[in-house]
């Protein structure tokens, strides 16, 4: 199982702090570092945000191996068309490292404190979809593509470049949710990203998607599984008991909601559990972005 690092770019992400982790990630060894897409957080205080298609563009450029990505970019505030464009142009820049992750989009805050609209749940995964078909069909087509639904419209639209990789970036479609977004992730997605599930919930949900792609005449091994959920590691007990003590949590709570909580031994015993169900990589959400001593001795205990 692949093991890669998530943050939370809206959580005060800034230049200096983008870079320092990003080395951090390629020259400890984990497999991938991904991040949200988010203009601010759901609730204040505001804190820095460095925009994520710059970001990904200078990470492109300044690493050499570990594959990253959005978990997730929504299309609530970014035309599929745009969205599409700058994932090949990242993508090619990289050598064909990028996972592009997108969503329905889901905050309510950010999208009244910026304009954009949000919509009703229903007609919010409508969207969703023709997004989804407006990208898929431009990534994965050479030639000139018609599409005239509700929200898109396209008139003969063609990539030039092309994406140097057949079909593009790997499509990942990131969310827990049976009705409509596992049924999304069965037509169209390349990866299935699930959120914060304990082994037995995770196994559920795979098992579902297994029944999905069969009905889809999809073979289970053309959907990569991978997850992102909460971590809470401690260097010693003392440590872990503090970080836990913050938030008046219990290594026993979060364990139920689908946390990793401990010493790098039960770390990796958890992990192991992950693996043994069938999830192919996981990226554990590292909330402090400046603690990268922390990283460093994360990456020691279980890589």
């Amino acid at each position: 199982m692949d093991i890669a690092i998530m943050i939370e770019g809206q959580n005060g992400l800034t230049w200096p702090r983008w870079q320092k982790i990003a080395r951090a990630v390629e020259d400890l060894g984990f497999a991938g570092l991904f991040r949200s897409d988010h203009f601010t957080n759901s609730a204040p205080p505001d804190q820095e945000a460095l925009e994520l298609w710059v970001s990904l563009t200078w990470l492109a450029s300044h690493t050499k191996r570990i594959e990253f990505g959005s978990l997730v970019s929504p299309v609530s505030f970014r035309h599929p068309v745009h969205t599409a464009r700058m994932a090949v142009a990242v993508d090619d820049l990289s050598g064909g490292r990028l996972t592009l992750g997108l969503g329905a989009g889901w905050q309510e805050r950010e999208h009244r404190l910026f304009g954009f609209p949000l919509l009703d749940l229903k007609t919010r995964f409508d969207r969703f979809e023709e997004a989804l078909l407006v990208i898929t069909s431009l990534l994965r087509n050479d030639t000139p593509q018609e599409f005239d639904g509700n929200f898109y419209h396209l008139e003969g639209a063609l990539l030039m470049p092309p994406p140097a990789r057949p079909g593009g970036p790997r499509l990942l479609i990131g969310g827990n949710g049976t009705r409509r977004t596992l049924v999304l992730a069965s037509r169209y997605a390349d990866e299935w990203n699930a959120i914060f599930l304990p082994p037995a919930e995770w196994t559920r949900l795979n098992a579902r998607l297994e029944t999905m792609l069969a009905d889809q005449g999809r073979p289970p091994e053309s959907v990569r599984r991978s997850m992102m959920t909460g971590l809470r590691f401690g260097r010693t007990a003392k440590e872990l008991r503090d970080k836990l003590a913050v938030r008046n949590q219990t290594a026993d709570d979060l364990r139920k909601r689908g946390f990793i909580v401990g010493l790098g031994e039960e770390v990796k015993e958890q992990l192991a559990e992950l693996e043994k169900a069938g999830l192919q990589r996981v990226m554990l959400q590292w909330l402090d972005l400046d603690d990268l001593r922390g990283l460093r001795a994360l990456a020691k205990a279980i890589l």
